[in-house]
Parts: structure tokens; sequence; C-alpha cells
């Protein structure tokens, strides 16, 4: 039998040791009262950019969704599988969330590989490239920006993509209606990976900014 990841099983020793030894009663009243998270974060897959982290999330606080480039695609209630519009569906109609954060970071290699047209193995027939599509009109356009730095486009497309997909999100029926209903609301944001900064979107100029902490 192949075995099982060894640093995966040390991780786990050093859990059931550590975090689940302290927060046991709240794993079992998990899990005989099932989740209520206050806050759903699409975020992206991206091994350095875990939310939990970030902002040191306790069990059962965050409901994560997780895909290349933290992307929400629009509402297109069609009959192919669509996992990220299922878990919102879910975290909106059945969890109930108050707050939906799309959370970007720097350096995201789905947006580096969306600003190369020559990058591989982004071709149009496979997933990563038609995923990427998504943000294909807006790569294009900061493409052909030669003032800007390559590092500064690559920014400016992270930034983009979280406005974009904070749009998506209002493609929703249910989404836009609760938060005319003040019940949901709608965040953005944008962590930096190699300083720790935490940038986000002011809801009515849409600009970046560091909050107070």
């Amino acid at each position: 039998m192949q075995r099982f990841p060894t640093p995966l099983l040390d991780g786990y020793r050093n859990f059931m040791n550590g975090r689940y030894a302290d927060a046991r009663d709240r794993y079992r009243q998990l899990a005989e009262n099932g989740q209520s998270p206050h806050t759903l974060v699409v975020a992206c897959s991206d091994s350095r950019a875990a939310p939990e982290l970030i902002f040191d999330a306790g069990p059962g606080e965050l409901f994560v969704i997780r895909n290349v480039a933290n992307m929400v695609p629009p509402y297109e209630p069609d009959g192919h599988f669509h996992s990220t519009s299922a878990a919102l569906e879910f975290a909106v109609q059945v969890l109930k969330v108050t707050d939906i954060v799309v959370m970007g970071h720097g350096r995201c290699g789905g947006i580096r590989a969306a600003l190369d047209p020559n990058a591989e193995p982004l071709s149009p027939g496979d997933f990563i490239g038609r995923w990427m599509s998504l943000v294909k009109p807006a790569a294009e356009q900061i493409q052909s920006n030669d003032v800007m730095t390559a590092a500064e486009r690559q920014t400016a497309l992270e930034r983009v993509s979280i406005r974009n997909s904070i749009s998506n999100l209002r493609s929703f029926p249910d989404i836009k209606a609760l938060e005319e209903a003040g019940k949901l609301h709608l965040h953005g944001a944008w962590f930096d990976i190699s300083t720790g900064e935490l940038w986000v979107m002011d809801a009515e100029t849409r600009d970046f900014i560091r909050p107070e902490i």
C-alpha cells in the first residue's frame, strides 16, 4: 500500500496534541450542532494564502471557497458543474452568512499566467485556461500598458479581478436581493504574501486601503 504523506501525518499529530486538544469542546459542539460561520471567504488555492491563518480563525468561524485566482464566475444556471457557485449557494441559502469576502493575494500564479499569452499550460481547451478566461478582458487591457512595470501590472490585475468577482457575485439573484436588503455585505481584500500586509477595498471608491489595526 502506498504510504500516506509523512508531513501530513506529522502535522496531524501536532494538531491532535495542540489545536484540537485546546479546542476539544468546541469541535464536539460543532459536531453536534453543525456549523454557523459568519463569513464566507473566496480565496485562492495558493498554499501561501490560507484565510484561516491570515484571519486567525477558529473552527467553524469561516466558510472558505478556494479556487485558482480566487475568482467568482457569473451566475449561469445551466446543466454543467459549478463547484464555486454551488458553494456560494450553500453558504448564502443554508448557512446564511452575513458577509462575503473575495480575497486575492500578491504574486498569484494564475494572474501572472493570465498576463502572459504564451504561458503554459493555459491553452484554450484545458480546464485552467478556460477558467482564467474569466479575467481575460481585463488582462488584455492591462497588458497593453507599457508605463507600468510587470509587477505593477500583476498587482493591478489581482485587484481588478477582485472587483470583477464582486460584480459577478451580484449577478446571483439571492445575493443581490440580500445585499439590497442589508442582510448581506460584500467585501474585497488583497493580501501581500511578502510583507503580511492586508489591503481592503473601500465599498464606495473601490480603492484598496490599509485598515487600522
